[in-house]
């Protein structure tokens, strides 16, 4: 039986890796579909990621017909595992807070399946106390975390906070799925 997952994608540099990281998927033989924010439309385009998922991309709560139970619960049940990358400190911290006010975060609060979080944001942010103190949460809820990498950042300097290599994040949604 061939998986089924939903890769959210919130407003962060990073957003252009993922789309390497739904190329895995696909080629792995996992069913993808994705949600974006409204920030994330603005680094990388939902075409590229119709494109490779040869699915439409969602974007918005109250989005089309063709699901009239909404998309955040339709989807949910449809995925076996919710995998986030790039998110992003505000994606973290409503996550962390159960805020809902968008597709991927409501989304998120409907998804009972496993979820993986693949954090990237600059240095100074990932070194605050309130980013730390949301990422200890997600874990105490169960989310699967993919930490963020030292590297060469879009700020123009070197530290933490380069989201994993989609590798990387394929090879646990990978273990992850095999697991279930």
């Amino acid at each position: 039986m061939a998986h089924e997952i939903v890769v959210g994608v919130s407003g962060g540099i990073a957003a252009y890796k993922t789309a390497a990281l739904v190329s895995d998927l696909v080629q792995s033989g996992i069913g993808v579909s994705v949600v974006m924010t409204r920030a994330a439309t603005k680094f990388v385009g939902p075409a590229t990621f119709r494109a490779l998922t040869g699915r439409r991309v969602y974007t918005r709560v109250f989005d089309g017909q063709e699901f009239p139970l909404g998309p955040h619960i339709e989807l949910a049940r449809q995925a076996d595992l919710l995998c986030v990358a790039p998110a992003t400190a505000n994606f973290m911290a409503k996550a962390a807070g159960g805020f809902a006010d968008d597709l991927l975060s409501t989304l998120l609060l409907s998804f009972s399946g496993p979820v993986v979080v693949a954090p990237a944001m600059n240095t100074e942010m990932w070194n605050k106390p309130a980013v730390q103190r949301n990422l200890e949460q997600l874990r105490a809820d169960g989310q699967h975390l993919v930490d963020p990498q030292e590297g060469w950042l879009s700020c123009r300097q070197k530290g933490v906070g380069r989201m994993a290599e989609p590798s990387e994040i394929t090879a646990v949604v990978r273990k992850l799925l095999e697991e279930k």
